[in-house]
């Protein structure tokens, strides 16, 4: 109960600074935006991120760690988020500032909207209810701002979006695309194991191929490319996106592309230690560079590269590293993507 009157509490502090802020003011808490590091205050959580440039030039990846979210001490969003197409860095920089804003808002609402109808004891029974539609409101709201903007063209370029809302012991997990996110907890003989948290959303997992099959979209792979799934237009070849859901892209979105998140849900116990956010790359056959982080690295061996990093702070710098050693190592001859990669600690470590 200590932890929903926190939450009231902090959302109320947050509401209380007004709705009418503008875009260009800086949201209550911490924010990395970069390659570093952020202490949680009020919590034993620690956040390192690090985002590479490829060999194509500008950098389409980029990545978000609020501390503070919705001005409460124990709560924490993390995201990172994988342009693609021409304007791919500027529709992945938008959606990194716009949903953590349009999600809290929409939070702020529900949350507000649930206490004075059923108080607090109802509030606790549907905490996750109200995060995973606030999610699904929330990017509706950013697609829909997008499709809009008269300063970006998303048409033939979108981004992914692999997202997590700490506060307390619940993590809530949003996943838009082909990023993952991967816990690593110990299992009861001592060893650290890997959890996959979310779906890679590629065109050719059964419930997504029927979706856009029957939107009247196309299916399949170019003949130099086996086993590379993309989505296709009805009556010619264009876009070929690798991914079956986006941000952006609505030269596909009436042929099955959506913008939907899958929101999911775990309890972090004493036995979990960390969790990887990290990007997958696109897999661009007009451009013939290939993604990184779970292209060349197992859910495994990416949990044991950070485990066996003894700073952490330096944690996702050494996965980044370590994929891109892989990549060149497995792929000779193909230019290396764009890569970032959150890790969010859960526990002070050991004296």
């Amino acid at each position: 109960m200590r932890q929903i009157s926190s939450m009231l509490q902090g959302l109320a502090r947050s509401m209380s600074l007004g709705k009418e802020r503008k875009e260009a003011e800086e949201p209550q808490g911490t924010v990395l935006r970069s390659s570093g590091t952020l202490w949680g205050e009020g919590s034993e959580t620690f956040a390192a991120a690090c985002s590479r440039r490829g060999e194509k030039g500008t950098n389409q990846d980029t990545s978000i760690v609020w501390e503070g979210y919705g001005c409460q001490d124990d709560t924490i969003f993390c995201g990172v988020f994988d342009g693609h197409g021409q304007w791919g860095h500027y529709v992945a920089k938008a959606v990194r500032e716009s949903l953590p804003q349009q999600l809290l808002c929409r939070w702020q609402e529900a949350v507000a909207l649930t206490s004075l109808i059923d108080g607090e004891k109802r509030l606790g029974d549907c905490q996750f209810d109200l995060l995973r539609q606030s999610y699904l409101a929330a990017a509706a709201a950013v697609d829909e701002e997008l499709r809009r903007s008269r300063r970006l063209d998303a048409v033939n370029s979108g981004c992914t979006a692999l997202s997590i809302v700490k506060q307390g012991d619940l993590m809530v997990v949003a996943n838009v695309g082909d990023s993952r996110a991967v816990l690593a907890t110990t299992s009861d003989d001592g060893d650290v194991t890997a959890v996959q948290l979310t779906v890679d959303f590629k065109p050719d997992l059964p419930q997504e191929k029927a979706r856009i099959i029957q939107c009247e979209g196309r299916v399949h792979c170019l003949d130099d490319e086996p086993g590379v799934h993309r989505v296709w237009v009805p009556h010619r070849d264009a876009p070929g996106l690798a991914m079956s859901r986006a941000f952006g892209d609505y030269c596909v979105k009436d042929y099955g592309v959506i913008s939907a998140p899958e929101v999911t849900q775990r309890r972090i116990t004493a036995r979990d230690q960390f969790v990887i956010l990290a990007t997958d790359g696109q897999t661009d056959h007009s451009w013939q560079h290939l993604g990184q982080v779970w292209d060349v690295l197992s859910n495994e061996e990416a949990v044991r590269i950070v485990a066996a990093t003894p700073d952490r702070e330096k944690a996702a710098k050494r996965l980044v590293e370590c994929a891109v050693r892989g990549w060149r190592r497995k792929r000779r001859g193909v230019a290396v993507d764009d890569c970032s990669a959150v890790c969010l600690f859960f526990h002070s470590p050991a004296p």
